[in-house]
């Protein structure tokens, strides 16, 4: 991998992979590994799913890219299934390549309709790779909720609170990341963010759910805002949508899509609304459906999330955090993370190594046995310590 350059900031353990599975991942000596990541939390329905390939095939030979001034009907039959799962009915939805795309997109119309200036998200948040994004020193508010985890009142928080006071009257948009928390699985409060949805509401702000990597089952449900008595303006879809294939979408209610018809709004790109990413997304839609995967995805998780509670020792493993098939594990140091990532690795197991945590995002199709193999085989590496 000389002429490759690799810029994530992650060790590159596993350079040459030939095969894919479900779960699996195959090197060139045949050794399996159970992708425990789903490739970047891409996978939802796992690697190399026959049923989405051929619904990808299909599309090759029809048409895969189009221009300004024509279309294909996947479009149309794509955002209905997609906005219909998402209880956003006669709404409206835009086709892209990337979870940073979906959120800029969406940051871009809330700012076109409110005329605010100021964006705001909670101070952990992750909301993609664009600049206009990472830097966060100019036109931004980071609500911090740390003071909320040890606040007694916080089942009956109200506006009176002190956090909630400082949020910025010209906030054009909140985006909210319901649960990932920059990859570490914090759970902001219920009664937090109902009170910030309407204090930004109130002031004519608009409400964006970040589900690039809470959405599509991840947590359980179909989108993680649905943990919360709230319901957005925008829906930014990515990651789980295109199982591996690069895609994502905007979702624009209904009352949104028509304030943007009374005031014109105008993004283009290349690969806006594309038939071949928007025929993946509804057999996604389809293969989650048929398979019940989202109740699957909880009840497994609820299993995992038992097992992974009882290796807390707080010796090696401090607290485990999770809700549906997305976890983290906090450890009590960095030596010890890395000791049980790679330890897991030579088994055959593939997590994500945070520094002080390890995270795990299975495909929503892990069985209950592929679980237990898991565990198992974490126990032994954490009891060899």
């Amino acid at each position: 991998m000389e002429h490759v350059f690799f810029c994530t900031g992650h060790e590159l353990k596993i350079p040459n992979i030939i095969e894919s599975k479900g779960l699996y991942i195959y090197d060139e000596q045949g050794k399996g590994y159970m992708d425990l990541e789903s490739g970047v939390w891409c996978t939802s329905l796992g690697h190399n799913n026959s049923e989405i390939n051929g619904i990808i095939k299909k599309q090759i030979y029809s048409l895969t890219h189009t221009g300004f001034c024509y279309s294909n009907e996947i479009l149309e039959n794509s955002s209905k299934s997609i906005l219909n799962v998402a209880g956003f009915k006669n709404g409206k939805s835009v086709f892209l390549c990337s979870g940073s795309e979906a959120i800029e997109i969406s940051i871009q119309m809330a700012k076109h309709l409110t005329e605010k200036r100021v964006s705001m998200t909670l101070h952990d948040s992750y909301l993609g790779a664009y600049s206009s994004i990472i830097d966060k020193s100019k036109n931004w508010y980071l609500l911090n909720w740390e003071p909320c985890n040890n606040c007694t009142k916080i089942e009956k928080c109200d506006q009176s609170c002190e956090v909630l006071q400082k949020i910025p009257k010209d906030t054009s948009e909140f985006i909210f990341e319901p649960g990932s928390s920059s990859g570490f699985v914090r759970f902001p409060p219920k009664a937090l963010i109902s009170n910030i949805v309407q204090i930004v509401r109130n002031n004519g702000g608009k409400i964006v759910a970040n589900e690039v990597t809470t959405g599509i089952g991840r947590t359980g449900k179909w989108f993680g805002y649905q943990h919360y008595d709230i319901d957005p303006d925008f829906i930014a879809v990515g990651k789980g949508i295109g199982n591996g294939y690069p895609v994502s979408i905007a979702l624009i209610n209904k009352s949104t899509a028509r304030e943007l018809e009374k005031k014109p709004f105008h993004y283009s790109q290349s690969h806006q609304n594309d038939p071949l990413g928007a025929s993946i997304v509804y057999g996604v839609i389809q293969y989650i459906e048929e398979k019940k995967l989202i109740p699957k995805a909880e009840n497994r998780g609820l299993l995992l999330l038992k097992q992974l509670e009882s290796l807390v020792d707080n010796e090696i493993i401090t607290e485990v955090r999770g809700r549906g098939l997305m976890f983290i594990l906090d450890i009590k140091n960095e030596e010890i993370t890395n000791f049980l990532y790679n330890g897991l690795i030579e088994r055959g197991y593939i997590v994500g190594n945070r520094g002080s945590s390890l995270r795990i995002d299975p495909p929503l199709i892990i069985s209950e046995a592929e679980i237990d193999t898991f565990v198992n085989a974490l126990k032994k590496i954490k009891s060899s310590i």
